[in-house]
């Protein structure tokens, strides 16, 4: 969060995506008709030896093309992953969801099983004393990842985490990313355990499009790159670094960093930063890269606020590419179709009964499933 500006969620959200096997690993061939078997031989049996394997899947193929995939999830590491989860949404109080889609995957239910598990052993109970059950019924709760993109638009008063499989903690991520009103805005890491259970951890720009403009660039044309997300990838892994070093020089790292993500905050802020966020009148790759580097030399002056003129507060007209792309002559039909009464304007009940008919209204959480009618 950046103290002082207004994103998409106006408080924490967490995400822990399980960022092993699944599609990312798989294996495939284009094949015909025919038969296809897929054999699981335990470690150290005979490959040769049919009767030693477990017959996994058989189907008949009758298209004369089809795709054929193998993955595989691994569930070992369910149980650290549901601790970092847990452990980081109990000590930011944000309420814990778990998502998949094992309505339809059954194979995923063994991660929800031990999500589950882990917390009703050892984290329901401090979840329920810190008050982040009160919504949920007092339990751990799952959401089909159907639902929980739409619960991502919803939920903008943040304070909730997710976790979900490799796919669609992707998907869900990159969402999340737009939603917060910039990709610039989130952070990445990787994270696994070293033998001696030493924490390893990766830290990487999230979401970012540093590839295409670094193509504009070469191209010798202008950019206007959020570094945030970057940034907070190199602030994390010196930290990081630091911390397992603990060297006298640890503590100098963590204040500089720490500066340095301060300092782009108040850009930010202060209507100095870069085109994603600050518009037409935002600052180039360059110009937002000098004025960082003035500020931590020493320069405040740089970062702040801009005179207030008379038209501040008077909506200016759109000049983001999307906003092109709109049929001006539809929109106002649009508009005339939701205004009943032709007044110019839509009343509450106006808009209540278009986003109605549109079927783009936020719906009633029913615990036991929606009624039917």
């Amino acid at each position: 969060m950046i103290e002082g500006m207004e994103l998409g969620y106006a408080k924490p959200v967490l995400f822990e995506r399980h960022a092993v096997g699944g599609e990312y690993s798989a294996g495939y061939a284009t094949v015909g008709k025919g038969r296809l078997r897929t054999m699981f031989f335990p470690e150290g049996a005979d490959l040769n030896n049919p009767s030693a394997a477990t017959l996994v899947d058989e189907r008949k193929l009758d298209d004369t093309a089809s795709a054929v995939v193998t993955y595989d999830n691994p569930l070992d590491n369910v149980v650290d992953l549901a601790h970092h989860f847990f452990s980081r949404c109990l000590k930011a109080r944000v309420t814990p969801y778990v998502v998949t889609k094992k309505t339809v995957f059954k194979w995923q239910e063994g991660f929800w099983t031990r999500m589950k598990d882990v917390f009703d052993e050892h984290y329901r109970e401090r979840f329920q004393a810190a008050g982040l059950l009160d919504n949920t019924g007092g339990e751990l709760r799952h959401l089909i990842s159907d639902a929980a993109t739409m619960q991502l638009i919803r939920w903008t008063q943040g304070n909730f985490g997710m976790a979900a499989h490799n796919y669609d903690g992707d998907m869900l991520t990159d969402e999340l990313a737009q939603i917060h009103r910039s990709p610039g805005f989130i952070t990445s890491n990787l994270i696994g355990k070293a033998a001696d259970g030493t924490m390893i951890k990766e830290f990487e720009a999230s979401h970012g499009t540093v590839s295409d403009m670094w193509l504009d660039h070469l191209d010798g044309e202008e950019t206007s790159l959020n570094p945030l997300g970057l940034v907070e990838a190199l602030i994390g892994a010196m930290q990081h670094s630091a911390i397992l070093a603990d060297t006298a020089q640890s503590q100098d790292i963590i204040k500089f960093t720490n500066k340095m993500r301060s300092t782009i905050h108040k850009a930010f802020v202060a209507g100095k930063g870069t085109r994603d966020i600050s518009g037409e009148s935002g600052l180039t790759t360059e110009q937002f890269t000098d004025l960082i580097a003035q500020a931590l030399d020493g320069d405040d002056s740089v970062l702040r606020t801009h005179a207030r003129d008379e038209s501040e507060g008077v909506a200016k007209p759109k000049t983001s590419p999307s906003f092109d792309l709109a049929d001006k002559d539809e929109m106002h039909r649009f508009f005339q179709a939701l205004d009943k009464d032709s007044n110019g304007s839509i009343d509450y009940e106006e808009f209540e009964q278009g986003m109605i008919r549109l079927g783009v209204f936020p719906k009633k959480y029913f615990p036991s499933g929606p009624p039917k009618f």
